[in-house]
Order: C-alpha cells, then structure tokens, then sequence
C-alpha cells in the first residue's frame, strides 16, 4: 500500500497528480499547513517537515523530484516516465527538476502575501523581485513549447510525462503571483493539462494556503 502525506495547495499536489495518472491504489492522508508538520509523528516521515511525504513497501520517501523519478521508473517507466536510453530522458529529468527553480520563487511570493502575518514584515520589493522571476521562468516554458518542431503540445516531443505534472503544478501554484496574458503557448499548455482528470482530482476542496486566485504586489511608497 502507498500512503502519500499531503497539504493542498503546496508540492505534495505533484506527488497526488501523478498518483492519480498511474491509477495505482493509494491512500492519501491530509494535513492543514500547520505547526502540525512539526510534530514528532509527521518528522518521522519528513525530517524537515514538509510535504510530501511518502510511505511505500515500509519505506519511506520526501523530496518530490525524488518521489517523482522513483514512481516513474516502478509503475510508468514508458508514460510518464522517460528512463535511461530514451532519446528524451536528458530533457525529461531537466523539466521535471526545472519546477523547483519556479516553485521556489513562488515559496517566497506565498511568505511574502501569506504566510507572514504583520505587514511591517513585508517587502513589496521583493514581492515586485520574485513576481519578474516567475516571469522568466514562464518565458523558459514558452521558449521550449514555441521550439520549431512537430507536436509540441507537452514539454517533450514524445507526448505527456511527468515533467508536465511537476512543471504544471508549479505554474498552478505562480498563478497565484504572475499571470500567464504574455505567453500564449504556456497558457495554451497549461490549459490542455489540466484538463486531465489526474489534475482535476488533485485540486483542493475547499481548503488550501489561498484565500484568492491572484496577489498583486504592493505598490512601493
């Protein structure tokens, strides 16, 4: 049995998007975003705290590009995944970690319009800074799926995998900062995959981090 700790709206959302493509038996444990991944329980399976975290054969996994990988290559080593000898494994495992350099960004955007509570600890500065970050990640998407070749319509030439879902849920998450009006062919991507069922029965229901679908930055004074 596979036992998948989860928080909406954060990168466990990768981890259950690709559970539900694999259509393998799993159950799925969710948490607030609390102080409750602190406790003794929820560090003995995640050190650090945080989701996901991952329960398999006795085992147990963190770290979603880890967690990612190790599912595509037991259970979707053809589909999702893209394993060693493919002629786009280089580029798989480049997309699939490449949501980590968004995500990241998008981690200091939801501290800065959610997390911290007082407004005297905010920085519009850096509110400005990490939204245009978000935005050059974006121009890296819209740059690989404008490439000249034939059948762009996922971020390999060779059809949906996995890098789509952790790239996907990364721009789920930016959304929330950027929008995507400057990039058609990112939107036009982003349209079509999360349209899939996989993404759809990821979505949180009614809980989450947000309370809105977008922040703007705050002006500067």
């Amino acid at each position: 049995m596979i036992t998948l700790h989860h928080c909406p709206q954060t990168r466990s959302m990768r981890t259950l998007w690709v559970l539900n493509e694999l259509d393998v038996p799993f159950q799925l444990r969710s948490y607030p975003f609390d102080r409750t991944l602190r406790s003794p329980e929820f560090l003995s399976l995640s050190p650090a705290g945080r989701v996901p975290a991952l329960e398999i054969d006795g085992e147990r996994m963190f770290e979603t590009g880890a967690i990612t990988e190790y599912l595509c290559e037991r259970f979707s080593p053809e589909r999702l995944g893209r394993m060693p000898g493919s002629p786009d494994r280089m580029s798989w495992l480049v997309w699939l970690h490449f949501s980590e350099t968004l995500s990241q960004h998008t981690a200091a955007l939801t501290q800065q319009h959610v997390a911290l509570y007082e407004d005297r600890m905010r920085s519009p500065i850096v509110m400005k800074l990490e939204a245009a970050r978000v935005r050059k990640c974006y121009g890296a998407i819209e740059a690989r799926l404008t490439t000249p070749v034939e059948n762009r319509d996922y971020l390999l030439t060779s059809g949906f995998t996995a890098a789509d879902i952790s790239v996907g849920q990364a721009v789920y998450m930016a959304r929330h900062f950027a929008t995507l009006d400057d990039f058609p062919a990112t939107a036009d991507w982003y349209a079509r995959i999360t349209a899939r069922g996989g993404f759809q029965a990821a979505l949180p229901k009614g809980d989450g981090i947000y309370d809105r679908d977008f922040y703007a930055p705050w002006p500067l004074e």
